[in-house]
């Protein structure tokens, strides 16, 4: 979309991933054009433990869109993705230990509780002009969109695409992925890309169904480099201005840097991804957190995936609490596995289950329980086409 390289290095926003990543799809070419459909929905039972954990049944789901065509030496593209969370999920989200980050109701902050994808996740138009075959410009419009800050967000990184619980690295890495006013220019030579952008600060507020106002108030730079197929690299500063709603006079300066790995073979694939990001709030507390995290599948049957985490929290607890603004350094672990099988043409059924366990200092093992041990249990569908992806 952005220059002359495999389809599958393209991910969320103008972010990369390894070129040789095998992500699932329906693609089809008519009349020149290039379309594809991308999507997942998860059924899920939810049980975290402890004295804050809760449980919940509720369903995962994202649909992507994407076309674009080649006019000489320039490249048109649409990018739309959406999301029923909004009524799967409903506005206090589901439960996660530790997870922190937005609101439900515009009065009180969600803790232990990840929120809800709006309904319009990206809706974005793109124009790229090819000099030769390594060098091209490109220009990136969403209303919302993506940034260019961070790694791919979590739901399109192969390594996180299916695990159903988010991390709670979410807000130091890539929440930015939905934002409502995104304009990105970029330039690529061969295996190097910089791009920059201006956008709105604010994360998404409660209406999960409408579009916020645009501020185009903040801004971002990311290099990205992929020296070969199995690689992707980036390192990026973003400004956000006042991104969170309850904290409206605090500003976040982000810092982040991941790399991913990837093998893939045959129909099955492989992936590794190492990140870490600072926010630096003002004001506020510099709070560092990082993340390493993969998937593999295994003779098309059969998917292992896995993650841990590690990261600073001052938002665990609430006034009076005199725990309330300090900082707690919390980790967390969790594994997986899902029984993949073809029940109904151009999709993939799999039956999976992941446990995890949250890990807090000894100053509010209390309040979690000592070492808290969650688990989620689900049925997912995917989009799959019958041939390997381009």
């Amino acid at each position: 979309m952005y220059g002359t390289y495999p389809m599958g290095q393209d991910a969320t926003g103008t972010s990369w991933m390894p070129a040789s990543t095998q992500m699932p799809g329906i693609h089809r070419f008519p009349a020149e054009w290039v379309l594809m459909v991308h999507g997942f929905l998860m059924a899920i039972y939810d049980d975290q433990g402890g004295p804050r954990g809760k449980d919940k049944f509720f369903s995962e789901n994202m649909f992507m869109f994407t076309a674009q065509k080649d006019f000489g030496n320039s490249t048109f593209a649409l990018r739309n993705m959406i999301s029923l969370e909004p009524a799967t999920i409903g506005c206090n989200g589901y439960p996660l230990l530790l997870q922190t980050g937005e609101t439900c109701n515009g009065i009180t902050p969600l803790i232990n509780r990840q929120h809800p994808h709006d309904f319009l996740m990206e809706l974005a138009a793109v124009y790229t002009y090819r000099f030769s075959k390594e060098n091209s410009l490109f220009a990136y419009f969403g209303y919302p969109g993506e940034p260019a800050l961070g790694p791919p967000a979590y739901i399109h990184r192969f390594s996180a695409f299916f695990n159903p619980e988010a991390p709670i690295t979410h807000h130091w890495l890539d929440s930015t992925h939905i934002i409502f006013g995104v304009a990105t220019i970029g330039y690529i030579y061969d295996w190097v890309k910089i791009d920059a952008s201006i956008f709105t600060g604010r994360e998404p507020d409660q209406h999960r169904w409408n579009f916020d106002p645009p501020r185009f108030d903040s801004y971002s730079a990311r290099l990205s480099m992929n020296p070969t197929a199995n690689i992707a690299a980036q390192v990026s500063y973003g400004f956000l201005k006042s991104p969170e709603q309850l904290e409206p006079n605090v500003n976040t300066q982000r810092t982040t840097a991941s790399i991913s790995y990837n093998k893939a073979w045959a129909a099955n694939n492989w992936q590794v991804t190492a990140a870490w990001g600072l926010n630096c709030n003002s004001p506020g507390h510099n709070l560092n957190g990082c993340l390493l995290e993969s998937a593999v599948e295994i003779d098309s049957k059969h998917v292992i995936f896995g993650r841990a985490e590690y990261v600073a929290k001052d938002e665990l607890f609430l006034p009076p609490n005199p725990n309330a603004d300090k900082v707690f350094n919390v980790g967390k672990v969790d594994l997986g596995y899902i029984f993949e099988f073809p029940l109904i043409p151009y999709t993939l059924w799999g039956l999976g289950f992941v446990g995890s366990a949250s890990f807090v200092p000894s100053a509010i093992q209390l309040a979690y329980g000592g070492v808290p041990l969650s688990y989620m249990a689900f049925l997912r569908i995917e989009l799959k086409d019958k041939k390997k992806s381009p």
